[in-house]
Order: C-alpha cells, then structure tokens, then sequence
C-alpha cells in the first residue's frame, strides 16, 4: 500500500490523469482481497494488480471510460465462464471494484492524508460507500479515512461524516480483515510491525531482507560496524552499533516490535534475551539448539529471571521445515513472524495444522487409491 501510494500521489502532482480501481468487497474464491488497488494511467499503463486475467483486463478498460466521463464507477465481477477460463481464475467468487478518475491534480489533499497515516505505520482505515441506497445521507463512492483512533483524518466527496460510519470500526490491534456493513465497505490497513534483528550475521541479513519484502520495518542492532551496516541492511529503517546489552537496555520497545535474536554466540543471545524478556515486545524469538536454550534459560533463572517470563519465548526460532542453508533457516523464521502477526499463531498451533493437513490428504489419498484399485 505504501509503494501505491506514493506512485498514486506523485503522479497526481505531476498532472497525470489516472483512475484509482480499488476492490472494495470480495466474496467467496477471488485473486486478490477487499483493500487491493490497481492505478490505470491515461496511456493504458498501469501500477498495482487486481489478480490479473480478463477481470483486470475488463476493469482497465471500463476505467478508461469513467476517466473520459469524470464519474466515479462501480463494477461487480462473477468469476465464472466470462472471466478468466483461459487464466484459470474460475475461483467461482465475486469482485466489487471502485474505479474513480483524478484528472487535473484532483484528490491530491485526501490521497496525501492517506500516504502520511501509511506511512506512519499507525494503521488506519478507510470507509468506502458502495450501496447509496443503503446509507441515502452519504455520496456513492464517498470515501472517508480514519486514523487508528477512529478519527476523521480526510473525506471525499462527503460535506459531513454521520456518526454511524465511525460505528462500524474494527479494532486495528485485532488485526481486522475488510467488511462491508450497511452498505459501507470498511477496509483497514493494519499496523506496520517493527522487526528488531539482533545480529547482523549472515541469517540476521537474509531475515532482514524477507521480513522487508513482508512488510515488516527493520531495526538492525550489532556490536560490529562492519555488520550493522547500511550496505549489508540497505532497507532498514534504523540501523544501531554498540554494545548489545547496553543498547538494548536504554531501548524504548512497544507492543508493535518482533525482536529475534540471532546473534554470534551463546554470550550475546544471553545477554539480548536478559534485556528483552520483560520487555513489551509482542513477539521475542532466539535461534539455537534446544540444549543451548535451556543452558540460557537456567543462567537467566538464576540471575533471577521469572521462569514465566521465559515461556513467551519462541526458542527454537523458526517453523520446523527441516532448513539446512542460511536462505531456508530464513524462511522458516519469517514464515513464523507472519503467522504471528497475521493469526496470531504459535509454531506449535501451526505444526498441528500442518500435522491435521497431512493427515486429512492421507486419507484423501488412501480412499482414492482404494476406488481406483
């Protein structure tokens, strides 16, 4: 969403004329989910996907006639037979897609209010009407965003904001999905989580460089200059170097922060975990072999550590998918933080899902066998 944004709002300051085709409500299978957003430019060039297949196909082509009659549009997509059977999109869901043209530098002041609250990282959401005849005293296509209070921070096409609307809020630390309620689509942009990466050694690196791509901001803290550097974390928001128990003492944590520790030694991880155990980090992970762990823990205990304190911590670090290489012990660690931020899920939830996956396509696979046979 960010990177959307900023493409929506320079290409606004640059008099470009464009249509902002966003998916405003979805039900059932579909590629993409409420809160999607396509750009189609006068050119037919575009930024951001719908899913792809003839329904992005359609909605570019419809917006280039909304953006000639100035009004914004409502297109409702079945994707069955008419959409998709050669892209293999027959998800049998459906897509509701606003496209609204911005022509002459129009809506500049509640797209920038949008960018400034996503960039931020607060989270926010917007409030898209898409049944004016549900909401009679409201616009159709009148679009109002709220900060992650639940304030009005812009509106669009709307003199006034009924009280009704800001009812219809989820929570943004319950992590909501998209809604459509009383003729309103609800679609949150959730709080950007901070990831603190404590190590800068080579895993330290290839987490930092997954967690971005997954939208996580980066923190980097190493002894070492040479690996807390911005040529080895060339996406990370801040980059510290000093000693690591007096850095991580003096550091300001909320319940937004992921930490993981990954450092160079048995002595570092210790001291990273003494620091930040009772911290209100919403998530602390350390990497290292069950024996190395339970070493830490008992030294921790001992300096008087409450065994409680200990139990929030996910050690060992990562899903167990067997990773051997530095790129999969990544990906196991990252595919735990994005389980954790999205589902709120423990490694040891997933591995039972995973385990009762595994069972179900057993089953399904004997019975096929046995009708064959």
């Amino acid at each position: 969403m960010r990177d959307i944004l900023r493409t929506l709002t320079d290409a606004i300051r640059a008099g470009r004329d464009l249509v902002v085709c966003g998916l405003v409500e979805t039900r059932g299978s579909t590629p993409q989910k409420a809160g999607a957003w396509m750009l189609v430019f006068r050119d037919g060039s575009q930024a951001g996907t719908l899913g792809g297949g003839c329904v992005e196909a359609e909605v570019r082509q419809r917006a280039l006639r909304a953006l000639d009659q100035g009004e914004p549009e409502l297109f409702t997509f079945q994707l069955d037979d008419d959409y998709g059977w050669d892209d293999g999109l027959i998800c049998g869901g459906r897509m509701r897609v606003l496209a609204e043209p911005l022509r002459g530098g129009d809506g500049l002041a509640y797209f920038d209010a949008f960018r400034a609250l996503v960039e931020r990282g607060d989270g926010c959401t917007e409030a898209v009407v898409v049944d004016a005849e549900r909401v009679p005293e409201l616009a159709p296509a009148g679009r109002v965003l709220f900060d992650a209070r639940g304030v009005v921070a812009a509106r669009r096409r709307l003199d006034s904001v009924p009280p009704g609307v800001a009812a219809g809020l989820a929570d943004l630390a319950e992590r909501p999905r998209p809604a459509t309620a009383c003729g309103v689509a609800y679609l949150p942009v959730l709080p950007r989580a901070r990831l603190l990466i404590v190590g800068g050694g080579h895993v330290g690196q290839a987490v930092a460089e997954l967690a971005a791509a997954a939208d996580f901001a980066i923190w980097v803290l190493d002894d070492r200059e040479r690996y807390a550097s911005r040529e080895r974390f060339p996406s990370a928001e801040r980059i510290l170097v000093g000693d690591v128990g007096g850095t991580l003492a003096g550091l300001e944590l909320d319940p937004r922060t992921y930490a993981i520790i990954v450092t160079r030694g048995h002595h570092h991880d210790e001291e990273a975990l003494f620091h930040l155990v009772n911290k209100p980090a919403r998530y602390v992970g350390m990497i290292g072999s069950k024996r190395k762990i339970r070493l830490i823990y008992d030294d921790l205990i001992a300096q008087g550590i409450a065994p409680e304190r200990l139990e929030r911590v996910h050690a060992p670090l990562g899903l167990a998918i067997g990773s051997q290489t530095v790129p999969e012990i990544a990906v196991s660690i990252v595919a735990e933080l994005i389980a954790h931020r999205n589902l709120g899920a423990a490694p040891e939830q997933l591995r039972r899902r995973a385990a009762a996956l595994g069972a179900a396509r057993e089953s399904r696979d004997a019975a096929f066998a046995e009708n064959e046979a």
